[in-house]
């Protein structure tokens, strides 16, 4: 069944390789992509249909209706900021659409705190040769548009 993963913030796209985070940048979670936010407190939306099977204030995960997971990482190393920044609007276990906002959160608050402000989005244990990029590194993207396809 194939996917397509909505950008659930706006910003610029960044390869997953550059994210400064051997997790993410040597892909040990699957292949994605990263976004640069824009700079101001902003919602967080759905990336896909599915259900919420984690929930943390700096991170989620949400299972595509057709069973593929799909990770969003607010910032690099937010948890240490234990929620400052950060509201949740929805819980594990809530079905959710694509586009239905998750929670907001503050970049510009995250930065202050000295961390990275990158949302990698990762399709967890996904297939490399599976997986298309909708968009070009270094385009603008708004949240919501089209940004990975997954087959």
């Amino acid at each position: 069944m194939n996917v397509t993963v909505a950008a659930p913030v706006a910003g610029t796209v960044t390869a997953l390789t550059e994210v400064p985070d051997p997790v993410f940048s040597q892909l040990m979670m699957g292949p994605g992509v990263a976004i640069d936010p824009d700079s101001e407190a902003v919602d967080v939306l759905s990336p896909v249909d599915g259900v919420i099977v984690s929930l943390y204030p700096h991170a989620f995960i949400v299972e595509s209706v057709g069973g593929q997971a799909i990770l969003v990482h607010l910032g690099l190393d937010t948890i240490a900021l234990r929620g400052r920044g950060f509201a949740l609007k929805t819980a594990i276990g809530d079905v959710v659409e694509a586009g239905q906002v998750l929670m907001t959160w503050d970049p510009v608050t995250v930065k202050e705190a000295g961390f990275c402000a990158m949302v990698p989005v990762v399709a967890l244990q996904a297939a490399l040769p599976g997986l298309a990029e909708l968009t070009n590194y270094g385009d603008a993207i708004k949240a919501g548009d089209p940004l990975l396809a997954l087959n």
